[in-house]
């Protein structure tokens, strides 16, 4: 496949199917991804760490596609391509030649999928989209904070996650599909649809309610205890959802009396009085040690954790176990989210330099040396970032 794709959605959706078999050849711009520059930190070569975190396990080669001769040797690549991922502002692809009408004609198997912000058309079609962005525009950062606080953008670029597995479903979609009928297709994921899909259950409560979300701070808008509470060592988080839970969890903190009172005798009556609840439940939880608390209540069958830092939370024996942390061949990562017993993923080796593989990956696709350095004389391959 091929990654046209720049800075998170597009160049994730193509490493998670690089890293279950797929050859992801990732064709930069001059200047390179605008993700290699967003440090510190960097790695030995000056790339930023981020840029590894999308593009593991890839070849990379630079063409211009905005000249002729960048854009038949891309045709040429796609002769030997099943899906090609781009996240160029809508326009940008139809204006070089290269939107699905022109790319069908000429690869009539290729599945494209198109990563932008808005889609291309209707009120903001066409304009680019970032992730902060749509957290604003979508009401996600409505429902995170606190008065305290204010609305707050979510810290990890939960759109442009999202939306890079919102491509990939849509790209195996279109490939199953493919195996029936021939031909591939058009896959569009937007960041803006993806962003309003996050909006559970928020939006369903306004919908039934027409009352509009307010800021929940860490509490759940429709169950409770579900919260951060202080205990004895730091923080940790219940997440009590059903009548059976929150008989556990009194019985194992010793609070039957909470059991006794009327006002948290329902998940209903417990939201109402949500602060009287929380009052006595921090009381108690204050004087008792985080860590065996929280092997206790899940012992118990209450859902319960500390409150982890980036660190701890990749230190746990459990994400060993889990094999979601990756250290091999010059890489550091996070492992892969899905396992699959009988054909098993493997994250790719380190992400590649700028133009690191062009030769190579021309050279395959027939390319003899004398086309490659007329390529590179017409400005349209490069081997060295212009920026």
């Amino acid at each position: 496949m091929i990654d046209l794709g720049r800075v998170l959605a597009g160049p994730l959706c193509a490493q998670m199917l690089g890293d279950h078999g797929a050859d992801v050849i990732k064709i930069e711009p001059p200047a390179g991804d605008d993700l290699r520059y967003f440090g510190p930190p960097f790695d030995e070569v000056g790339d930023a760490a981020y840029f590894g975190a999308a593009n593991r396990g890839k070849r990379s080669l630079s063409l211009d596609l905005s000249r002729p001769e960048g854009r038949e040797a891309l045709h040429r690549l796609l002769a030997r391509t099943d899906v090609l991922v781009e996240n160029f502002v809508p326009g940008t692809m139809e204006r070089w030649g290269l939107g699905y009408e022109a790319l069908s004609q000429r690869h009539p198997r290729l599945v494209l999928c198109s990563v932008n912000g808005f889609g291309a058309d209707g009120p903001l079609g066409g304009l680019p989209g970032y992730d902060a962005v749509l957290q604003a525009i979508c009401g996600l950062m409505s429902i995170n904070g606190e008065a305290a606080t204010g609305p707050m953008r979510i810290g990890a670029p939960v759109v442009d996650l999202l939306t890079a597995h919102v491509a990939l479903s849509g790209v195996l979609m279109a490939l199953r599909v493919r195996e029936r009928t021939g031909r591939g297709q058009h896959v569009e994921a937007a960041l803006f649809d993806a962003a309003l899909t996050l909006l559970v259950p928020y939006a369903a409560n306004w919908l039934r309610s027409g009352r509009t979300p307010g800021l929940p701070g860490s509490a759940h808008a429709n169950v409770a205890p579900y919260d951060k509470f202080e205990a004895g060592g730091g923080p940790l988080f219940l997440a009590i959802v059903n009548e059976g839970q929150f008989r556990r969890f009194c019985e194992t903190v010793d609070r039957r009396d909470l059991l006794a009172d009327p006002r948290f005798a329902t998940n209903p009556l417990r939201l109402e009085h949500r602060q009287a609840l929380r009052t006595e439940i921090e009381a108690t939880l204050v004087r008792m040690p985080r860590e065996a608390l929280c092997e206790q209540l899940m012992r118990n069958g209450v859902p319960a954790g500390p409150v982890n830092s980036v660190p701890q939370a990749f230190e746990q024996p459990h994400a060993k176990h889990r094999q979601m942390l990756v250290e091999r061949d010059g890489l550091r990562g996070i492992g892969l989210p899905v396992k699959l017993s009988a054909t098993p993923g493997q994250p790719g080796g380190r992400a590649p330099r700028f133009g690191e593989h062009a030769r190579d990956v021309l050279r395959e696709a027939g390319f003899d040396d004398a086309e490659i350095e007329a390529l590179r004389s017409a400005g349209a391959l490069h081997e060295r970032p212009t920026r």
